[in-house]
């Protein structure tokens, strides 16, 4: 009985006889991806997407479709292909050319790791690289692009049921304000309510003069932190980075802050926040972005694999120190991603949103006590099965904060329905200036 498919025996052969032996060609690999099931026309079909959006097609694949898409790592070839499906399924078959159709039209689209995916990569990162400021990505997608209309629509709301009304800010304001804020990254129609408590406490005290955000790197990015000197335009004007911070963080990195800039160009957790900040007060606060990448797999922040995250975010604390006030850290980032569209095989009903909930508030609980490590802890000793994606961010923004507030507010908690099942829970929280 065969236990490995064909071409892995094959490439143990040539690599025992050498070229003597004829080795089938592997398939080139599938993109990082999202894919989630959905119901389509009756059927469940897999959607599939790319987190980065080199690629915007959106393609609906039926079960077996996506398990040929999910083996395509390289190095099986067709042969492989096909008898990994036979193994699955108990006796389906595909012909050569079934397989190939599949290949060739994740390939059409821009799925495959291929000179056709090369060639959109680069052009799309030249582009970026040519540019001075980072295009408003979303605008005209997630929101309104024309500036009117954007501020009809903000301004809604915090106007709006559940909202904490009308908001301007005061630009005479005094005395002790917001250092830190933590709000969603969900998109406005779900999280807006508490877009809207967080920044509106934001408005309440002086403006900030520069505000550090620090956003999730959706795309898994394989350093701790990614930095851009491009600032972020809005509908209401371009942000502006502060350089001489930037450089100061630059500099405390044992890696190239910039290798993977172009992770800025599609990624909303940051984008949001400018957008928010812009409705506020335009172009006159300078921002800090500041993307999350990977930390550690462990289920503390242990000493040796957080020594250069945490020399990082020591340079974090001393830019804020040196603003003397002037500096806001804003957080983007949201809470629990769970159910069907996040891979659990169960559905969501009460008992799910209430476990939900008592976790997190023990998370929480940890955040608002200005706890660093503890919030870390919290999260990850179930293996962080509610998938926290601020695991990093809220960590690196208490840190950052390093005891310049006093304990924090929750200001809302909240949970809002994926339209593919699940539910992803956010929250608002301000921490003021003692």
């Amino acid at each position: 009985m065969r236990t490995q498919p064909v071409s892995f025996v094959y490439r143990q052969l040539h690599s025992h006889f050498g070229a003597d032996i004829v080795v089938a060609m592997a398939l080139p690999a599938l993109r990082n991806i999202d894919a989630f099931p959905v119901e389509h026309e009756g059927e469940t079909m897999i959607l599939v997407r790319d987190p980065e959006s080199f690629v915007e097609d959106q393609l609906l694949l039926g079960p077996v479709p996506f398990f040929v898409a999910s083996q395509l790592d390289g190095l099986n070839d067709i042969t492989d292909i096909q008898y990994l499906l036979f193994q699955q399924t108990g006796g389906r078959l595909l012909s050569e050319d079934q397989i190939r159709e599949v290949v060739d039209y994740l390939d059409a689209h821009g799925f495959l790791a291929s000179p056709r995916f090369e060639s959109l990569y680069r052009e799309a990162l030249d582009a970026f690289r040519a540019r001075s400021s980072r295009p408003a990505f979303l605008a005209g997608k997630s929101y309104p692009d024309d500036p009117g209309e954007l501020r009809e629509f903000i301004d809604a709301l915090y106007a709006g049921n559940g909202g904490p009304g009308p908001v301007r800010p005061n630009d005479t304001a005094i005395g002790k304000g917001v250092r830190c804020l933590i709000v969603p990254h969900i998109d406005f129609p779900r999280g807006g309510v508490a877009y809207a408590h967080g920044y509106a406490r934001l408005a309440s005290g002086p403006k900030p003069k520069t505000v550090m955000i620090f956003g999730v790197s959706h795309a898994a990015a394989p350093v701790p932190f990614i930095l851009t000197r491009k600032g972020y335009e809005t509908p209401f004007g371009t942000l502006h980075v502060d350089t001489e911070a930037v450089e100061a963080l630059a500099a405390a990195c044992t890696w190239d802050p910039f290798e993977h800039e172009i992770a800025h160009r599609s990624e909303h957790s940051i984008e949001f926040q400018a957008v928010m900040l812009a409705h506020l007060y335009g172009t006159g606060v300078t921002i800090v972005p500041i993307l999350c990448g990977s930390f550690s797999d462990g289920p503390e922040p242990d000493t040796s694999a957080f020594a250069d995250v945490n020399a990082f975010l020591k340079a974090c604390q001393q830019v804020m120190r040196a603003s003397d006030g002037g500096m806001c850290v804003v957080a983007g980032v949201d809470l629990a991603h769970v159910g069907r569209r996040f891979g659990d095989a169960f559905e969501i009903d009460d008992e799910i949103v209430h476990a939900v909930k008592a976790r997190d508030d023990e998370d929480l609980a940890c955040a608002l006590n200005l706890d660093a490590d503890g919030w870390y802890a919290s999260v990850m000793k179930d293996g962080n099965q509610r998938r926290v994606c601020g695991l990093n961010a809220i960590y690196a923004s208490l840190k950052t904060l390093d005891g310049a507030a006093g304990r924090g507010e929750l200001l809302t908690y909240m949970y809002a329905h994926d339209p593919a099942g699940g539910i992803v829970s956010f929250a608002g929280i301000a921490f003021q200036e003692e």
